[in-house]
């Protein structure tokens, strides 16, 4: 056998590694349906305690605003010479989320409006799902926010002479803020309270947060971030004003926290990728948030905390990347 027989049978023999551009997933379950599925499976805690405080006012914002989505994906997705892919689930979620942001009264047409943009200006003008910047049901919520500013205020909750007793209350949040009257904790805690549709009910949204973190479909380090950081704030606050009825554990279970820490900042496209990230991603969400409710006018800040957090996530990205092994790659003299 020859020396050129002998190199040719030995790269034969020699395996071949294939190595192709990341990401590399090692569970071929983690599908987008799949995780868009588990979200909407988590959300039914959620969807099940307003339901029973909301009743038809849900059915009809949950309807307008996922039918609106899909209506919005397959239009934007078309418009870009592509088939709509609206069995991946994802308008679905984006749908839903912006329902259960919203007051329970908000009109027809604000759930249209806020899906057409939450799907056009939040995912679509940025490359379609994966590519957005920002999380699309809040960029929907904050634009109908600020074009409906009397539909979507404190008012805005509120239906003189609705049948039902919640809704003609203000919430929780605007009664503190503008009242100094202190909702009892139990009732935060279940949801017997007025809100936006998925805000009410702490412990179904702490039901639902931990599936997704169970299954891996959320990051636990965000939710554990937001709520560490708004309980450490509010809790220094409760320091300084001691004779305080409104309690660190009162902020943690009103308003959108919990429902925004697992629900909208966990949302994988528009949070960090690192570890590190993710904490100092949902320790400002939470430290923006509290801030927004002692510092500002507003009651809540969840919505705009998120936004904010979105725009800094390529620069915690930056500052969060892990240290190669065997020490970062020297540099060439």
């Amino acid at each position: 056998m020859t020396e050129t027989d002998t190199k040719a049978e030995e790269l034969e023999q020699t395996p071949v590694v294939h190595v192709a551009p990341g990401p590399h997933l090692s569970n071929t379950a983690l599908t987008t349906r799949g995780m868009m599925t588990d979200v909407l499976i988590a959300l039914l805690p959620v969807l099940a305690v307003a339901a029973v405080v909301f009743r038809w006012y849900l059915l009809k914002q949950l309807g307008i605003c996922v039918v609106s989505c899909m209506a919005a994906e397959a239009i934007f997705t078309g418009m870009r010479g592509r088939r709509p892919r609206l069995g991946d689930c994802s308008a679905a979620v984006t749908g839903a989320i912006l329902a259960l942001s919203l007051p329970a009264t908000a009109p027809w047409h604000v759930g249209v409006i806020g899906s057409f943009v939450a799907i056009g200006l939040g995912k679509a003008v940025f490359g379609g799902l994966g590519a957005n910047i920002f999380n699309p049901a809040m960029v929907g919520r904050a634009f109908v926010m600020i074009a409906f500013p009397a539909l979507l205020g404190a008012g805005g909750y509120v239906a003189a002479g609705g049948w039902a007793e919640v809704v003609s209350q203000a919430t929780p949040m605007t009664d503190f803020k503008e009242n100094a009257l202190v909702t009892p904790l139990w009732e935060l805690i279940l949801g017997t309270t007025n809100g936006s549709l998925g805000e009410t009910s702490a412990i179904a949204c702490i039901i639902g947060g931990a599936y997704l973190c169970l299954r891996r479909t959320a990051s636990w380090e965000i939710p554990l971030g937001v709520i560490a950081a708004a309980g450490a704030i509010a809790g220094v606050d409760n320091l300084l004003h001691p004779a305080a009825e409104w309690t660190a554990l009162h902020h943690l279970a009103g308003g959108a926290l919990l429902f925004g820490a697992f629900f909208i900042a966990t949302d994988p496209v528009t949070s960090p990728l690192t570890r590190r990230g993710k904490l100092i991603f949902g320790a400002g969400v939470g430290a923006l948030v509290m801030i927004m409710r002692l510092l500002s006018g507003y009651p809540e800040g969840v919505m705009f905390s998120v936004l904010l957090m979105n725009a800094l996530v390529p620069l915690i990205n930056r500052w969060t990347v892990p240290r190669p092994v065997g020490g970062p790659t020297p540099k060439e003299e």
